[in-house]
């Protein structure tokens, strides 16, 4: 199976109507104008770093790509198209708004070889919608993704949690309803905070109240499962933090570079957790399975999840071990290593 590398192109916030309540497009982006002179050097230097057996797509992010001048659009395509034509790329991806596609579009997307649309959902309520400034409803997010999907692309939803007026049983209807609609793909991003926002004006007013880390993993881990368990791959969760991303010191919220590994450890957490608790555990010892290379995140940071689960249920000793039979996200645990004190 070949691995797959996307070669990201940031496009400004110039296709955006609205201005939501937590979106400081030049933070985030670091650019305030369109200029795309460069992006034809952008990809040719990003190739040479790509190894030959890959599948490569280059990825329009950063902005509402389909709500951009249409002549900055058709240009970014041609320019991307030509290097699918010569066999150097696979195909092309984007991030867009789901009030921002109709057949028009998805015409001129299918011309020039756009295989995976990324639609920024963020919520499937209308109060956390209309409190977020988004300027769509649920609604229009639902007609959306049966275009995309009439059309064949790859569907990907992109979901926001603590956002003004969310709570985590309305994010994981979010994230139900994602994978109702269609998805193939999904990215979780917990709200930061950043200066120079409504968001920010909001919070300093009192009109809003940001997540601790504890709050902002947990409903996360639960966003999460509701994607493994019905799936759905998750392709990210939490910011990045690159060159191109705001940096922690510009926030006015929790937030953590490594916010998606805490997420993780939770979720492998939980799975175990659940397991546990039909077992009589109580001064035994247990071994921990996991599928191969997820160690670390069932072990968790500073062995937090160890210490939580020894804690938590009485146990004398846990190890952790790799079992290459286990399918991803998997667990298995056992007792004193005894067959009898299983749980799969």
């Amino acid at each position: 199976m070949k691995s797959h590398r996307n070669i990201p192109i940031f496009v400004p916030h110039l296709g955006c109507p609205n201005m939501c309540v937590f979106c400081n497009q030049k933070k985030i982006s670091g650019h305030e104008k369109a200029d795309f002179s460069s992006v034809k050097d952008e990809i040719k230097e990003a190739l040479e770093t790509v190894p030959a057996d890959c599948e490569v797509q280059i990825a329009f992010f950063g902005g509402s790509f389909t709500g951009i001048d249409r002549e900055d659009m058709i240009y970014l395509l041609e320019t991307a198209k030509e290097f699918i034509d010569v066999g150097r790329v696979d195909s092309i991806r984007l991030s867009t708004r789901p009030d921002y596609i109709d057949e028009e579009i998805l015409d001129i997307l299918l011309k020039y070889k756009v295989k995976t649309i990324e639609l920024g959902i963020q919520s499937m309520d209308d109060g956390v919608l209309l409190k977020s400034g988004r300027g769509h409803t649920a609604k229009d997010t639902e007609r959306a993704c049966a275009l995309i999907n009439s059309y064949g692309f790859e569907l990907v939803g992109q979901m926001m949690t603590a956002l003004p007026g969310s709570t985590p049983e309305k994010e994981i209807y979010t994230a139900k309803r994602i994978c109702e609609m269609g998805a193939k793909g999904a990215r979780i991003y917990p709200t930061v905070v950043f200066r120079d926002t409504e968001l920010f004006n909001m919070m300093e007013r009192g009109e809003y109240i940001s997540r601790n880390m504890e709050n902002t993993v947990a409903a996360a881990a639960d966003v999460l499962s509701v994607f493994i368990k019905n799936n759905v791959k998750v392709i990210r969760v939490g910011l990045q933090s690159s060159e191109l991303l705001v940096s922690g010191s510009e926030t006015a919220s929790v937030y953590h570079e490594s916010t998606g590994e805490f997420v993780w450890s939770r979720f492998f957490r939980n799975e175990v957790s659940e397991k546990l608790q039909k077992l009589e555990t109580i001064g035994k010892s247990a071994v921990i399975f996991v599928p191969r290379g997820y160690v670390s995140k069932m072990t968790g940071q500073k062995r937090s999840n160890i210490i939580y689960l020894k804690e938590k249920f009485s146990l004398s000793d846990i190890k952790v071990r790799e079992d290459e039979n286990l399918s991803d996200f998997e667990t298995k645990v056992i007792l004193n290593e005894r067959k009898q004190d299983v749980c799969d």
